[in-house]
């Protein structure tokens, strides 16, 4: 298959807010052309994608994983819904010796184990480690349960059904797996690598971190007590940040494999997969300090670019800070943009087989216009990457 890479590159500014903290509360920052920036963390924001997904309803749940510790609870209360017999502390055995078959290793937590001998209720064990599976995999492996509830240990002993746990465990990836990779530290032969690279975010400019002080009052108090009910402060910045993706088509297709569907063409998951994608990672957001600060905005500004050669991040368009001369830093930022893409396409892109689409909001991005073919709405934008991501897939290597 021919290597296909789908950039997406955006513009967005967010009002005060602390979409990320760090270890000491703060918004994360980074040096970058040696001044100060806002960051957001390349999880962060893979984070919100995936969740937008199953939020939006994008994706068919049988089309999503669940990335967890708790494995062994989630497949024991799959097992109980195939055979409500099977139900409690058998059901919780049953899934915790199926898990094991696959290589992860369980304990139960210590705080679970301590609580268990106060209440005489079973607890579940956890693996170490968030993992991540597909439905259709948990979903394989509770009817593998099942089928060998009379004796499983013995069940799972036998050859034929050792191998039956390792391929379900391996095959029928869901989107956001096939998307993001799987790493499982206890079975590296189950990793699946990540078809998207997602860049920590970081703003066009300079950015110092504020402190918000605040009070609170106590609504029980009598006109003779005065004061606060509580004090405190929260950090938070603003900014114009630039935001990249990159996907490789041709991994994700791999990952994918035949997909999750029997009857569609071979194309049309990954198509369904690169659409969910574009239109999440567009209009996600993380939600930190939502309730605090209510910064709910979106892009102003979205290239997508469909290219056969290595991925290129833009970047380096804003090593030099913008000042905010021309009254903000959107303005500036589109101009950058518009004027950096066509010089770096120029001197290492392949201009006849890339693919560009923009879609922006008001005059401040108006340069931009004129780096691909512009889209009026995000719709027309995800349906015209879907439709080109098959036709190239359809192509002979």
């Amino acid at each position: 298959m021919n290597r296909i890479f789908l950039d997406v590159h955006a513009l967005q500014t967010v009002p005060p807010s602390n979409l990320n903290r760090d270890d000491t509360g703060a918004p994360k920052t980074a040096l970058y052309g040696g001044v100060p920036r806002a960051r957001v963390s390349s999880q962060a924001w893979k984070r919100a994608t995936r969740t937008y997904f199953s939020d939006e309803q994008l994706l068919e749940p049988s089309e999503l994983g669940v990335r967890t510790k708790k494995v062994v609870e989630v497949l024991a209360q799959r097992i109980t819904a195939l055979d409500p017999s099977l139900d409690g502390e058998q059901a919780l055995r049953i899934a915790d010796e199926t898990v094991k078959a696959t290589g992860l290793k369980t304990e139960v937590p210590k705080r679970k184990a301590e609580a268990a001998k106060e209440t005489g209720v079973a607890a579940a064990p956890e693996v170490k480690y968030l993992v991540f599976l597909s439905a259709r995999q948990l979903d394989g492996l509770a009817r593998l349960a099942v089928d060998g509830a009379g004796d499983i240990t013995a069940y799972l002993k036998e050859k034929t059904n050792k191998e039956r746990v390792k391929e379900i465990a391996d095959s029928r990836h869901s989107v956001d797996i096939a998307l993001f990779g799987r790493m499982v530290a206890d079975a590296a032969d189950y990793g699946v690598d990540a078809a998207v690279q997602v860049a920590h975010a970081i703003s066009v400019h300079r950015v110092e971190n504020e402190s918000d002080y605040y009070t609170a009052v106590d609504d029980e108090n009598s006109d003779e007590e005065t004061g606060a009910g509580m004090i405190g402060t929260v950090d938070f910045n603003s900014a114009t940040l630039y935001r990249y993706a990159a996907l490789g088509v041709h991994q994700l297709a791999a990952n994918l494999g035949q997909g999750l569907r029997e009857d569609e063409p071979r194309t049309e998951p990954v198509r369904r997969a690169v659409e969910a994608f574009v239109h999440s990672f567009i209009a996600s957001l993380p939600t930190g300090k939502i309730n605090t600060f209510g910064h709910h905005t979106l892009p102003d500004a979205v290239v997508v670019k469909l290219r056969t050669t290595r991925p290129i991040s833009f970047v380096a368009a804003f090593e030099d800070p913008i000042r905010g001369d021309q009254g903000g830093h959107v303005r500036e930022a589109a101009d950058r943009l518009a004027a950096y893409i066509p010089d770096i396409e120029r001197a290492y892109g392949r201009q006849d087989s890339t693919l560009t689409w923009v879609l922006r909001v008001g005059p401040t991005t108006l340069k931009l216009a004129d780096v691909g073919t512009e889209v009026d709405a995000l719709g027309d934008l995800v349906t015209a990457v879907g439709e080109a991501v098959a036709h190239r897939l359809d192509e002979p290597a």
